[in-house]
């Protein structure tokens, strides 16, 4: 049976950007699979009372200046060096979410690896439905009957239900790890997620 880490997923977080790829290598090391849950990280926040860590930590001195040292020492390790904060951060990702809830399987793993560097490394602004369509139009994805699925109730309905059921199992911000029962949270814990991996 293949091992499966399940991923706790949204675009707006550019710690989801950070961790994709060395994920990816990990799975690959140890023969797992990642399955991916679209989970709103706004409508997370407020039901756990959490808030991004810029914010939460702006008046915890040097709390900040230390994260950011931590996260230029995962970029260097891992070579993420196109990493830029995108411009329109953060932003409204619902429909992003959305069009992900539509797909399944490898298609959801093409559509993040799609969206990501767009987002994440060239600045996309996820509220220009043009730039988006061209994005997902040069993966070769139907971005029209995408766009058109966000408008699903009972897509709509899902990704609400992800993202209550993601807190109701812990979840308080992304990325959140699932290896079986066993919760992981953050970019750092992959070397512990490996560990799990390689001992079952």
């Amino acid at each position: 049976m293949t091992k499966t880490v399940e991923l706790i997923f949204d675009f707006v977080s550019p710690n989801a950007y950070l961790v994709w790829q060395p994920l990816r290598e990990m799975v690959a090391r140890q023969g797992a699979q990642i399955r991916i849950t679209p989970a709103f990280l706004g409508g997370m926040h407020k039901l756990t009372g959490n808030a991004p860590p810029f914010i939460r930590d702006a008046e915890v001195k040097g709390k900040n200046e230390y994260a950011n040292l931590e996260m230029n020492r995962f970029i260097a390790k891992h070579g993420l060096t196109r990493f830029r904060m995108n411009p329109k951060f953060p932003f409204n990702s619902v429909n992003l979410l959305r069009m992900l809830i539509a797909l399944d399987g490898d298609d959801q793993i093409r559509f993040v690896e799609a969206l990501l560097p767009a987002i994440w490394e060239q600045g996309l602004d996820v509220s220009d439905a043009d730039a988006v369509t061209a994005v997902l139009t040069a993966a070769d994805f139907d971005a029209e009957a995408l766009a058109a699925r966000t408008q699903d109730p009972v897509i709509k309905q899902t990704l609400i239900d992800n993202t209550e059921q993601a807190v109701a199992r812990g979840t308080f911000g992304i990325p959140t790890f699932y290896v079986g029962s066993e919760m992981f949270f953050g970019k750092e814990r992959l070397g512990q997620i490996e560990e799990m991996l390689a001992g079952s």
